[in-house]
């Protein structure tokens, strides 16, 4: 313990009494040698690589480092003397070398030497400075001196200013030697001829070579009042017209000073040489200088003005200008034409005559000759025109048809204007209202109205609502809706339809049925409440659409109410022997009434077919002896509505062993008439003159309407003759909304079918069907005879 303390008090005996001094120039390269160590401190470069040996620098940052091979200190980062010793004259850096094994410390002190590597600047590059025109030679005004961090002889050393013939610099030192300077003026300003200086003073130091920096000096004169205003013309000659408006600028003057500020700004005032009148009829602005008619300038009361002006600056001691000016006025056409409005009719019925008389115009103009003639008119085309009927005085007519539906009230604008130079002219505006009268009857915005209304409709309900037009006013506008008188089948319309008088609602009063009524067609009529009225009417076509509503009836073969159809045929028939056939009827509209068959219950499948179409039943082969002697058959007749509706008919067929006499049907002979054949013609002759006396009143009737109506479905009548069938057939087809009567009779040569329109509004009763069920071959002929009676 006692040998370590006492070579740690050798070490700092050492360092204390051994220092090593080197000195270097600032910002020397990296990696640049200082000086060997080891050859100067006397070590043994082969023995530092294995000795532990360390520099400490005594600063923050390492600038310096030692070659353990060679024993050299060199530069590891470059080193400003301004950062390392800012503000110092000398510079030093203190390092310890500490080696190890043995223990050895040495103090080296490196001395950083200035170069000259900074350029003098100023604090200030732009300095701004004041100066009076007024300021006398050898004023000084004070400059900011530049900074140099170099020292020595590498710091500020002079300055120098640019060329210029009114100002000079002024040099001297601190008693720290600092260098300033000063701003010497050599000669008088005058702002008027240069108003700013632009000066550049350059600041150089002592280095070699020499290193400068510069700064802006700009010298601002300051304006003194030593210029008086000047206008630019010294006498102002103008012409101005009378009755000139108030307020028209008839010249600005234009002063000028040479000065600035205060001793620049102007204000222009009459001088006491300006007669009082003048002033009256014009005004001066003073801060812009403009003069403007201030009064009413009549030529024939004053024909010349003269005004005399002074311009004065706001200076401490003020100094001013004087001009004049003489204003001339020239004669103008000032007196407008008039117009006079006399027996004006602003309000007239828009049928008033052409050429009545709505107004008087009276024109004047208080001038004389040229100026005083006038000319009166339109502004635009207007169903009006101007009759000149004296020297001064015009007529207004009415020149055409007026209607108000097309303008309700016209603006009339008479133009005056004179001969003069230019022309005066003014307008007067006068308004006519046009009156209502009762021209325009109603007008329906369709020619015709087709409604289409549903059978079995509600009784009151809304139809439609057919409205009417009129462009008249008021009560030539109010519209009452009536219904033309009509009768149809003996029945008044306004039974069947009832229209509102304020707004033409049409309703039906009562419930409609396709089967009895197709349509109607009448007139509505609608009338206004005018003196005289006017009306018009339309035609209406109300169609009753069809509805499903009757279901389909079973005419044959005809059975008791609720019972069901027996019939008997031989088991011996043949395949596709006509057994039996349904016939239906429907009182409903083609599409409705369209009726498909079908089986409903068949006991045997394969030896019964029914046509879907015609209703017939036939056999689709032979009967065998496994067949059962009954067979029940339930046929069901189906419309073609929505939702369709059906009846259903049940036919027993027996079958016998007894072999029945085929009759073949023969074209009945002209010659063989039977009571049956006479009621026969004696009806279809009734039917055709009722047919014929029908279609010639219809012609009549359709003759007397405004327009045609859609005519009536024609009715159908046939006669159908079957053949070659063991079994009573008859037949029935409707296609619309009539019945028909169904006449059959058989004979021993043949048999006739006849169908007959039935008259609208009848209904059918079947009232017999006698039937003969036991024919044998020596039997005659078996009538059946389905009749049908009207009521």
């Amino acid at each position: 313990m006692k040998t370590l303390w006492a070579a740690l008090f050798f070490v700092l005996l050492e360092r204390a009494l051994s220092v090593t001094r080197y000195s270097i120039p600032e910002e020397m390269e990296r990696g640049s040698v200082v000086a060997n160590l080891a050859a100067d401190l006397g070590l043994d470069v082969s023995g530092l690589a294995q000795r532990e040996v360390k520099l400490d620098i005594f600063h923050s940052k390492k600038y310096l480092d030692v070659n353990k091979r060679t024993g050299e200190l060199f530069i590891v980062e470059k080193m400003d003397r301004e950062t390392l010793c800012p503000g110092k004259i000398t510079c030093f850096l203190k390092l310890d070398l500490i080696i190890e094994s043995p223990l050895r410390m040495f103090n080296i002190e490196l001395g950083i030497t200035d170069i000259n590597d900074n350029a003098p600047h100023f604090r200030r590059d732009r300095v701004e400075l004041d100066v009076s025109e007024s300021s006398s030679p050898g004023e000084r005004f004070s400059l900011p001196n530049a900074f140099d961090p170099d020292v020595g002889a590498n710091t500020v050393k002079t300055y120098k200013l640019s060329q210029s013939e009114h100002f000079s610099v002024d040099i001297h030192s601190g008693s720290d030697g600092t260098k300033y300077v000063d701003l010497v003026l050599m000669k008088a300003l005058d702002r008027e001829d240069k108003p700013t200086h632009n000066l550049i003073l350059t600041a150089i130091d002592g280095g070699v070579p020499a290193r400068s920096g510069t700064a802006s000096i700009i010298v601002r004169v300051q304006d003194t009042n030593d210029n008086a205003p000047q206008f630019d013309q010294a006498h102002y000659s103008l012409n101005i017209s009378e009755n000139s408006p108030p307020g028209t600028v008839i010249v600005k003057l234009n002063a000028s000073d040479a000065d600035e500020g205060p001793n620049a700004e102007l204000s222009y005032s009459f001088t006491l040489y300006t007669s009082e009148k003048t002033q009256e009829m014009f005004s001066l602005n003073a801060n812009t200088g403009e003069i403007a008619v201030k009064g009413v300038i009549d030529y024939e009361e004053m024909k010349i003005f003269e005004m005399f002006l002074e311009a004065r600056d706001n200076g401490a001691v003020p100094l001013s200008g004087q001009s004049r000016v003489t204003v001339y006025v020239n004669d103008m056409n000032d007196n407008h034409p008039e117009i006079t409005i006399r027996s004006l009719k602003n309000t007239v019925e828009e049928n008033i005559p052409v050429g009545t008389v709505i107004a008087l115009v009276g024109v004047s103009d208080r001038d004389t000759g040229d100026n005083a003639r006038v000319h009166l008119n339109m502004n635009k085309d207007l169903p009006f025109i101007l009759n000149k009927s004296s020297e001064n005085l015009y007529e207004l007519l009415v020149s055409e048809v007026l209607d108000r539906e097309v303008v309700t009230e016209y603006e009339i604008t008479l133009v005056v204007s004179d001969k003069g130079n230019p022309p005066l002219s003014d307008n007067e505006t006068i308004t006519v209202h046009l009156l209502d009268v009762n021209d325009n009857a109603p007008q329906f915005p369709q020619s015709s109205y087709t409604i289409p209304v549903k059978e079995n409709n509600a009784p009151g309900a809304l139809l439609s609502s057919i409205t009417a037009l009129d462009p008249d006013l008021n009560e030539n506008q109010y519209l009452v809706y009536f219904i033309i008188e009509k009768e149809i089948a003996n029945t008044s319309m306004s039974m069947l339809f009832s229209i509102n008088p304020e707004n033409g609602n049409l309703y039906a009063l009562r419930t409609f049925d396709y089967e009895m009524e197709k349509e109607f067609v009448f007139h509505i009529e609608a009338r206004d409440s005018g003196v005289p009225p006017l009306s018009s009417n339309v035609s209406v076509h109300v169609i009753i659409m069809d509805q499903n509503d009757n279901t389909p009836l079973i005419v044959s073969p005809w059975r008791a109410h609720g019972s069901e159809v027996r019939e008997t045929i031989p088991r011996s028939t043949d395949k596709g022997t006509l057994i039996s056939k349904v016939i239906a009827i429907d009182s409903d509209s083609v599409h409705n009434s369209r009726i498909t068959y079908q089986f409903l219950q068949n006991t045997d499948a394969t030896l019964f077919s029914l046509d879907q179409y015609n209703g017939e039943i036939r056999t689709m082969r032979m009967f065998s002896y496994r067949d059962s002697r009954d067979q029940r058959l339930v046929v069901i007749a189906k419309d073609n509505g929505e939702p369709a509706l059906s009846a259903t008919v049940t036919i027993k067929l027996s079958t016998v062993e007894t072999a029945m006499k085929t009759y073949t049907e023969v074209p009945l002979e002209y010659d063989i008439f039977s009571d049956l054949n006479l009621y026969l013609v004696i009806g279809l002759g009734s039917v055709s003159f009722l047919l014929l006396i029908t279609i010639l009143v219809t012609i009549v009737l359709k003759c007397q309407k405004a327009k045609p109506s859609k005519a009536a479905p024609p009715s159908r009548n046939s006669v159908i003759s079957e053949r070659n069938s063991t079994i009573a057939d008859s037949t029935l087809v409707s296609n619309d909304a009539y019945w028909y009567s169904l006449f059959l009779a058989e004979t021993r040569k043949g048999k006739l079918v006849v169908r007959q329109p039935v008259p609208k509004g009848s209904r059918y009763i079947v009232s017999s069907i006698p039937r003969s069920t036991g024919l044998t071959e020596t039997s005659d002929s078996a009538a059946s005879t389905l009749q049908v009676r009207m009521i």
